[in-house]
Protein backbone atom coordinates (compact mmCIF):
# COMPACT_ATOMS: atom_id res chain seq x y z
CA UNK A 1 0.00 0.00 0.00
CA UNK A 2 1.37 3.42 -0.95
CA UNK A 3 -0.55 6.07 0.99
CA UNK A 4 0.93 9.22 2.53
CA UNK A 5 -0.51 12.05 4.60
CA UNK A 6 1.51 15.20 5.27
CA UNK A 7 0.68 18.59 6.75
CA UNK A 8 2.76 21.74 6.61
CA UNK A 9 3.12 25.22 5.17
CA UNK A 10 3.57 25.97 1.48
CA UNK A 11 7.10 27.22 0.85
CA UNK A 12 6.04 29.02 -2.34
CA UNK A 13 2.91 29.69 -4.39
CA UNK A 14 1.84 26.64 -6.42
CA UNK A 15 3.12 26.72 -10.01
CA UNK A 16 0.37 25.76 -12.47
CA UNK A 17 1.36 24.46 -15.92
CA UNK A 18 -0.30 22.57 -18.76
CA UNK A 19 1.02 19.43 -20.43
CA UNK A 20 1.18 19.42 -24.25
CA UNK A 21 -2.17 17.57 -24.12
CA UNK A 22 -3.72 20.37 -22.01
CA UNK A 23 -3.72 18.53 -18.66
CA UNK A 24 -3.25 20.83 -15.64
CA UNK A 25 -0.35 20.08 -13.29
CA UNK A 26 0.69 22.11 -10.23
CA UNK A 27 3.87 21.75 -8.22
CA UNK A 28 4.71 23.15 -4.80
CA UNK A 29 6.49 22.08 -1.64
CA UNK A 30 5.45 21.82 1.99
CA UNK A 31 7.63 22.55 5.01
CA UNK A 32 6.68 19.70 7.36
CA UNK A 33 7.89 19.74 10.96
CA UNK A 34 9.06 16.42 12.30
CA UNK A 35 6.89 15.10 15.11
CA UNK A 36 9.67 15.10 17.69
CA UNK A 37 12.28 17.41 19.18
CA UNK A 38 15.97 16.50 19.32
CA UNK A 39 17.14 15.02 22.63
CA UNK A 40 19.81 17.70 22.99
CA UNK A 41 17.13 20.41 23.17
CA UNK A 42 17.98 21.82 19.76
CA UNK A 43 15.51 23.14 17.23
CA UNK A 44 12.83 20.91 15.80
CA UNK A 45 13.78 19.75 12.31
CA UNK A 46 11.75 20.42 9.18
CA UNK A 47 11.50 18.41 5.97
CA UNK A 48 10.76 20.13 2.66
CA UNK A 49 8.60 17.79 0.61
CA UNK A 50 7.86 18.27 -3.08
CA UNK A 51 4.23 17.79 -4.09
CA UNK A 52 2.65 17.51 -7.53
CA UNK A 53 -1.10 17.71 -8.21
CA UNK A 54 -2.91 16.88 -11.44
CA UNK A 55 -6.10 17.99 -13.21
CA UNK A 56 -8.85 19.42 -10.94
CA UNK A 57 -6.67 19.12 -7.85
CA UNK A 58 -3.94 21.16 -9.58
CA UNK A 59 -6.39 23.89 -10.51
CA UNK A 60 -7.85 23.89 -6.98
CA UNK A 61 -4.50 24.26 -5.22
CA UNK A 62 -3.26 26.97 -7.59
CA UNK A 63 -6.48 28.95 -7.14
CA UNK A 64 -6.96 28.73 -3.37
CA UNK A 65 -3.52 28.22 -1.79
CA UNK A 66 -0.60 30.61 -1.39
CA UNK A 67 2.87 30.67 0.13
CA UNK A 68 2.84 30.32 3.94
CA UNK A 69 -0.58 28.75 4.12
CA UNK A 70 -1.05 25.56 6.13
CA UNK A 71 -2.32 22.58 4.12
CA UNK A 72 -2.80 18.85 4.50
CA UNK A 73 -2.13 16.57 1.55
CA UNK A 74 -3.11 12.96 1.02
CA UNK A 75 -1.66 10.98 -1.84
CA UNK A 76 1.06 8.54 -2.77
CA UNK A 77 4.84 8.65 -2.78
CA UNK A 78 6.44 8.54 -6.22
CA UNK A 79 10.13 8.03 -7.00
CA UNK A 80 11.37 9.38 -10.34
CA UNK A 81 14.68 8.61 -12.02
CA UNK A 82 16.04 11.28 -14.38
CA UNK A 83 19.25 12.52 -15.99
CA UNK A 84 20.62 16.01 -15.28
CA UNK A 85 22.35 18.39 -17.72
CA UNK A 86 25.75 16.82 -16.99
CA UNK A 87 24.32 13.38 -17.86
CA UNK A 88 24.34 12.21 -14.21
CA UNK A 89 21.61 9.82 -13.06
CA UNK A 90 19.39 11.41 -10.41
CA UNK A 91 16.48 10.23 -8.27
CA UNK A 92 13.72 12.39 -6.81
CA UNK A 93 10.91 11.63 -4.38
CA UNK A 94 7.65 13.56 -4.49
CA UNK A 95 4.09 13.20 -3.25
CA UNK A 96 1.42 12.88 -5.92
CA UNK A 97 -1.55 14.64 -4.30
CA UNK A 98 -4.97 13.07 -4.42
CA UNK A 99 -6.62 15.56 -2.02
CA UNK A 100 -5.52 18.87 -0.54
CA UNK A 101 -7.25 20.35 2.49
CA UNK A 102 -7.31 23.68 4.32
CA UNK A 103 -6.08 23.16 7.89
CA UNK A 104 -6.49 26.60 9.41
CA UNK A 105 -9.46 28.89 9.78
CA UNK A 106 -9.80 32.26 8.15
CA UNK A 107 -9.54 33.92 11.60
CA UNK A 108 -6.28 32.19 12.50
CA UNK A 109 -4.87 33.11 9.08
CA UNK A 110 -5.87 36.76 9.60
CA UNK A 111 -4.25 36.77 13.05
CA UNK A 112 -1.03 35.26 11.66
CA UNK A 113 -0.90 37.82 8.85
CA UNK A 114 -1.91 40.74 11.09
CA UNK A 115 -4.73 41.74 8.77
CA UNK A 116 -7.08 40.47 6.14
CA UNK A 117 -6.65 36.90 4.97
CA UNK A 118 -6.34 35.96 1.36
CA UNK A 119 -9.84 35.98 -0.16
CA UNK A 120 -9.06 32.66 -1.87
CA UNK A 121 -9.11 30.89 1.50
CA UNK A 122 -11.70 29.11 3.61
CA UNK A 123 -13.88 27.49 0.98
CA UNK A 124 -13.86 23.97 2.41
CA UNK A 125 -11.59 21.08 1.61
CA UNK A 126 -10.56 18.84 -1.22
CA UNK A 127 -11.26 20.26 -4.66
CA UNK A 128 -14.89 21.19 -4.10
CA UNK A 129 -16.21 24.33 -5.72
CA UNK A 130 -17.10 27.14 -3.29
CA UNK A 131 -20.81 27.84 -2.96
CA UNK A 132 -22.19 31.30 -2.29
CA UNK A 133 -24.98 31.64 0.28
CA UNK A 134 -27.12 33.30 -2.41
CA UNK A 135 -27.20 29.93 -4.20
CA UNK A 136 -29.59 28.63 -1.54
CA UNK A 137 -33.25 29.44 -1.06
CA UNK A 138 -35.42 28.71 1.95
CA UNK A 139 -38.18 26.16 1.40
CA UNK A 140 -41.63 26.88 2.81
CA UNK A 141 -42.57 23.43 4.03
CA UNK A 142 -44.32 22.11 7.10
CA UNK A 143 -41.86 19.76 8.77
CA UNK A 144 -44.28 18.57 11.43
CA UNK A 145 -44.30 15.03 9.99
CA UNK A 146 -40.55 14.55 10.40
CA UNK A 147 -39.58 11.91 13.01
CA UNK A 148 -36.84 14.07 14.53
Amino acid sequence: MNQIVIMGRLTRDPELRQTPNGVSVASFSLAVDRGFSPKDGGERQTDFIDVVAWRNTAEFVSKYFTKGQMAAVTGRLQIRDWTDKENNKRRSAEVVAENIYFTESKKSREAALGGAADPKEDFGSGYNTPVESSDFTELDMDDGDLPF
